[in-house]
């Protein structure tokens, strides 16, 4: 690998660990970043989510069942706080990548097969779970999106004559 390619390559994983890092910590207030965008958006705070449709409709659902399961079970924020985490701990993994990524091509691999991976569980999960259809496929392009510097720094670390 040329040192070109090395800082090519490196400049994309710092650009997927920032990424990944701050969407986990992202996760951590939800609560208040859907007041914020709820806000944004012009819904009230004491608007039901009957009056809307569309995103207004379902951005002011998720605030209220955010605030009544917070108010009553505080505990529930607790499962995010460890999808931040996840996020956190994910990042690290790719250190060894930034600083071997010839070596380390194999966490470059298993992070390309979870980013395929996002697709199928957002529209699966997703349907199960009632999310709109919209929504999902924001969610699937975070795997997408991630996907692109994973692809870029599998090529420029393939051994002669592999095809990535």
């Amino acid at each position: 690998m040329t040192s070109a390619a090395l800082r090519r390559c490196r400049a994309a994983l710092i650009v997927f660990i920032l990424g990944l890092i701050i969407s986990g910590l992202t996760a951590f207030p939800l609560l208040a970043e859907l007041r914020l965008l709820a806000s944004i958006l012009g819904i009230p705070e004491t608007a039901s989510p009957d009056a809307y449709t569309g995103l207004r409709f379902w951005i002011a659902t998720v605030r209220l069942g955010l605030e009544r399961s917070y108010g009553a079970y505080p505990w529930l924020a607790y499962g995010t706080d460890w999808l931040a985490f996840a996020h956190i701990v994910l990042a690290v993994f790719f250190i060894g990548p930034l600083v071997d990524p010839v070596r380390n091509r194999w966490v470059l691999v298993a992070g390309l097969i979870s980013c395929g991976l996002v697709v199928p569980l957002a529209l699966v999960a997703g349907a199960v779970r009632g999310i709109p259809l919209y929504w999902r496929l924001i969610d699937c392009l975070f795997g997408v999106v991630g996907a692109i510097p994973l692809v870029y720094c599998l090529r420029l670390t393939r051994p002669d004559g592999e095809r990535v």
